[in-house]
C-alpha cells in the first residue's frame, strides 16, 4: 500500500473516532443514498429529462420596492460600478490571487496550482482533498459561489448600463450548462449550494427591471431545473453530528431562501418548513447565550450572522418569519461584533479565516465586519456605544426590502467587555483615550464539537494593537488544502502569542480540519482594577511530569502598559514562549529588551517590549526551516513579519513577566514624569489543582 494510501486510511479512521454512534449510522445511510444517486447524475452536454415539475406560477414576487436605488450612497455606487468595470475587463481578486479570466472563467481551474478538475466526475467520487486532483478547492469554490455576479447585478441595477446584465446572463447559462446535476466538483460541498442559492434570489432580484431576466430565469428550464435540484440536494445530504458548524447554518439558509424566493416547487412549503426548523436549531446550537459563535473564529461569526440575517431578510420578504427568538440570538450577534472591534472597525483574529461572504452588494473588503455592523444597524438600529457605521449598498438595499427595523428588547446598555461562556476578554483604554490599546484575551473552549475543524491551539494567546495597528499578532490561517507544513504551523502553539511546553501543542491535531485531544481552558478571578484578566488550561497535563499553564493580564491606560505574566506550573520543562508581531512592526533586539516602531502604518508609534530574562531570546522573519516569522492577511496571503522566540529549561512553578510600554502621549506622560517601565505590582494568581471558574469544554 502506498504512503499517500496508508495516509488517507490513518486520516478515516481518526474521522471515525471522533462520530458518535448516531452519526456513524446516519453516515452510512448518507453513502448508500450518495451511490443510489449516481444514476441521477446529469452529464455535461447531456439534456435534463423533460421539464422540471413545477407549479403554475412561475413569477418573482420579491423585488425591491420602487426608488431603492436612490438609497445607495453615493460613494458606495462609485465603488460598485469601478469593481464592475474591472469584472468587465476580467479582472476580480478572490483569496489573495487576482484573477484576470473573469470575462469568460473556468468553473474547474484553480489558478494557483494550474490543475483543473474533470466536469463530467460523478461528485460523490470526487476527494476534495485531494489537491493533486482538484487543485485548491477553495480557490475552485470561491468563483463558484457566483458572489461577482451579485456584484454585477448592483452595477445592473444602479445605472441601467446593459453591458453589466449581459455578462451576468452569459455566466449564468456557462455555469447552468457546465455544472448539470451531480457532475463535477462544485456539487461536493452542501455550504456551496446554500451560499449559491442565496446569490441566485439576490441576482433574481436586481435583475428584475431588465428585459431579458425573465428568459434568463423563470422561462429558463435549465435555471429552473439547477434551482430545483440544489434544493433536492440540500433537502437530501444535511450536515450531522461533528460536521454540524457553520456548514449547517448555510445549507439551511440556502434553502430558506430559495424557498422562499422560488417557491415554484410541489416541494416548496415544505422545503421552507423543514429548513426554516433546522436554521433556527443550528444557530442555537452554534451560538452561545451571550451570542458569540461556538467555534471561536471570528470570521465564522461574521459569516454565520450574515447567513442568518439574509435568511431572516428572504423570509420576511416572503411573509414568512424568524422567530423572535431567533432574531433576538442574531441581534446578540450583531451586538457582540459591535462590542469586539478595535477603534477601526477591526474584529479579532481568532481560529480559522477564510474571507467567507454570502452576498456581494458592495465590492469585497478584507474588513467584512463593518458592511455586517451596517447591515446590522438597518435590522436592529445600533445602540449609543456601537462605533461609527456607514451606510453602504447592503445596508441600503437590504432596509428597503425589509422596511422597518426589528425592535428586540434586552440590549446591552454598555459596551460590552467580557463573554465568558466563550472565554474571551477585551481589555481596552477608554473611549477617550488615543490612539487605542486594544487586548484580545482568550481563555475559552478550544472549538466546537468533537473535532473543532476551525480552531487553533491557542489557549492562552493574546492580541494587542495600538491605534488599530497589529503590535502582538494573531498569525492567521494562510491556508486550508494543499500545503500542510504551512496548515499545520499556523494553528499551532508556537504560531500564537502563548507558550508552549517541550515542543508539542497544548491540544493534538488530527488532521488539517480535526483535533484529537482538545485543551481544556478555565479563566481564574481577579480583581476587577486595572483592567485584569486570568486563565489557565490543562493542555499538556498528559506530559510526563506533567504540566500546566496560567497567564495574567493587566493592562494600564494611564502608562500604557501592557504586561502578561506566564507561570508554567508541575514539572516546569522545555519551554518556548512566542510573541508574534504585526507586519507594519519593525523589531530590534538588545539581550532582553526588544524595540519596537511601525512609523509607516496608519497610526505610527513605537514601544519598547521588556522579555523574561529566564529565557534565551532570538528575533526570526520569513524563515522556513523551521517555518517561524510569518503573518498571513487574508486567505492565500502570507506575508514576512517579526517573531520574538524565547526558550529555556524552567523549573517547576518559574513565573515569567513580559511588559510592553507603548510610547506616552502628553496625559500618559504627565502620569509617569520617569518614563519608566513600571511593573503593575499584581501577582499571577498561584497554580492550583482545582480549576476556577470552569469555562465551557466540547
Amino acid at each position: 500500500m502506498s504512503a499517500t494510501a496508508t495516509s488517507k486510511l490513518g486520516w478515516y479512521a481518526r474521522r471515525l473516532g471522533r462520530m458518535s454512534p448516531a452519526e456513524v449510522a446516519w453516515r452510512v445511510r448518507e453513502q448508500a443514498v450518495r451511490r443510489s444517486w449516481a444514476r441521477r447524475q446529469v452529464h455535461p452536454g447531456q439534456p435534463a429529462a423533460g421539464q422540471p415539475p413545477c407549479v403554475a406560477d412561475r413569477r418573482f414576487r420579491s423585488p425591491l420596492p420602487a426608488g431603492s436605488d436612490a438609497l445607495v450612497p453615493a460613494a458606495a455606487r462609485a465603488a460598485i460600478i469601478a469593481d464592475a468595470e474591472r469584472l468587465l475587463k476580467g479582472e476580480f481578486e478572490m483569496l489573495g490571487v487576482v484573477r484576470t479570466d473573469m470575462e469568460r472563467p473556468d468553473w474547474f481551474f484553480d489558478p494557483v496550482t494550474g490543475r483543473r478538475s474533470a466536469p463530467e466526475a460523478y461528485a460523490f467520487s470526487i476527494d476534495q482533498r485531494d489537491e493533486s486532483a482538484v487543485g485548491n478547492i477553495k480557490q475552485v469554490w470561491e468563483v463558484n459561489r457566483l458572489q461577482h455576479l451579485t456584484l454585477l447585478a448592483v452595477a445592473w441595477y444602479l445605472t441601467g448600463q446593459d453591458a453589466y446584465a449581459q455578462r451576468v446572463a452569459d455566466q449564468l447559462r456557462s455555469w447552468w450548462a457546465e455544472n448539470p446535476f451531480l457532475s463535477g466538483v462544485n456539487w461536493t460541498s452542501g455550504i456551496e449550494l446554500g451560499v449559491r442559492l442565496i446569490n441566485f434570489a439576490w441576482i433574481r432580484r436586481l435583475l428584475d427591471g431588465w428585459a431579458g431576466v425573465g428568459d434568463l430565469f423563470e422561462g429558463n428550464d435549465l435555471a429552473v431545473w439547477q434551482i430545483r435540484w440544489h434544493q433536492e440536494y440540500l433537502a437530501a445530504f444535511e450536515s450531522r453530528g461533528s460536521s454540524a458548524n457553520n456548514h449547517v447554518i448555510a445549507e439551511a439558509a440556502g434553502q430558506l431562501a430559495a424557498s422562499c424566493a422560488f417557491p415554484w416547487f410541489p416541494e416548496s412549503d415544505g422545503w421552507r418548513r423543514d429548513s426554516l426548523r433546522l436554521l433556527e436549531r443550528e444557530l442555537e446550537r452554534n451560538t452561545f447565550p451571550s451570542g458569540i459563535n461556538r467555534e471561536l473564529a471570528s470570521d465564522y461569526h461574521g459569516f454565520v450572522a450574515e447567513l442568518g440575517f439574509f435568511a431572516g431578510i428572504e423570509a420576511q420578504a416572503a411573509g414568512t418569519s424568524l422567530s423572535d427568538g431567533t432574531w433576538k440570538l442574531l441581534c446578540a450577534m450583531a451586538d457582540d461584533m459591535a462590542a469586539l472591534v478595535d477603534e477601526r472597525g477591526r474584529p479579532p483574529r481568532q481560529g480559522d479565516s477564510d474571507e467567507g461572504r454570502v452576498v456581494l452588494l458592495d465590492p469585497p473588503e478584507h474588513n467584512r465586519w463593518r458592511t455586517l455592523l451596517a447591515l446590522g444597524d438597518q435590522l436592529f438600529g445600533r445602540l449609543d456605544w456601537w462605533p461609527p457605521v456607514t451606510a453602504d449598498a447592503c445596508s441600503a438595499l437590504t432596509g428597503a426590502l425589509l422596511g422597518a427595523r426589528r425592535e428586540i428588547a434586552g440590549r446591552p446598555g454598555q459596551r460590552p467587555s467580557r463573554f465568558p461562556d466563550a472565554g474571551i476578554a477585551i481589555l481596552r483604554t477608554g473611549a477617550g483615550d488615543a490612539p487605542e490599546i486594544w487586548c484580545r484575551c482568550d481563555g475559552g473552549p478550544h472549538g466546537f464539537l468533537s473535532i473543532a475543524a476551525h480552531a487553533h491551539a491557542d489557549a492562552l494567546s493574546v492580541e494587542v494593537r495600538h491605534g488599530g495597528v497589529d503590535i502582538l499578532a494573531d498569525p492567521g490561517t494562510y491556508c486550508y488544502h494543499g500545503e500542510p507544513e504551512w496548515r499545520s504551523y499556523f494553528r499551532s502553539t508556537i504560531g500564537h502569542n502563548t507558550a508552549e511546553i517541550d515542543g508539542v501543542n497544548q491540544s493534538v491535531d488530527g488532521g488539517p480540519f480535526m483535533w484529537l485531544r482538545q485543551a481544556r481552558t478555565w479563566e481564574i478571578p481577579v480583581p476587577e482594577q486595572n483592567r485584569q484578566w486570568s486563565a489557565e488550561h490543562d493542555g499538556y497535563k498528559s506530559l510526563r511530569p506533567s504540566a500546566r499553564h496560567r497567564r495574567l493580564v493587566s493592562l494600564e491606560p494611564e502608562t500604557g502598559l501592557v504586561e502578561i505574566t506566564d507561570l508554567i506550573g508541575g514539572g516546569g520543562g522545555n519551554v518556548r514562549l512566542a510573541f508574534h508581531l504585526g507586519p507594519d512592526v519593525a523589531a530590534a533586539l538588545d539581550g532582553e529588551v526588544a524595540i519596537l516602531n511601525w512609523g509607516t502604518a496608519k497610526t505610527p508609534a513605537s514601544a519598547r517590549l521588556e522579555l523574561p530574562g529566564e529565557l534565551r531570546w532570538s528575533l526570526h522573519r520569513a524563515e522556513t526551516s523551521p517555518i517561524l516569522g510569518w503573518y498571513s492577511p487574508v486567505l492565500g496571503l502570507r506575508v514576512p513579519a517579526y517573531t520574538l522566540l524565547g526558550a529555556g529549561q524552567l523549573a517547576r512553578e518559574s513565573p515569567l513577566k513580559t511588559r510592553l510600554l507603548f510610547s506616552k502621549t502628553d496625559k500618559q506622560a504627565a502620569h509617569s514624569p520617569t518614563g519608566q517601565v513600571v511593573s503593575l505590582g499584581v501577582p499571577c494568581p498561584a497554580l492550583t489543582d482545582a480549576p476556577g471558574s470552569q469555562v465551557e469544554a466540547r
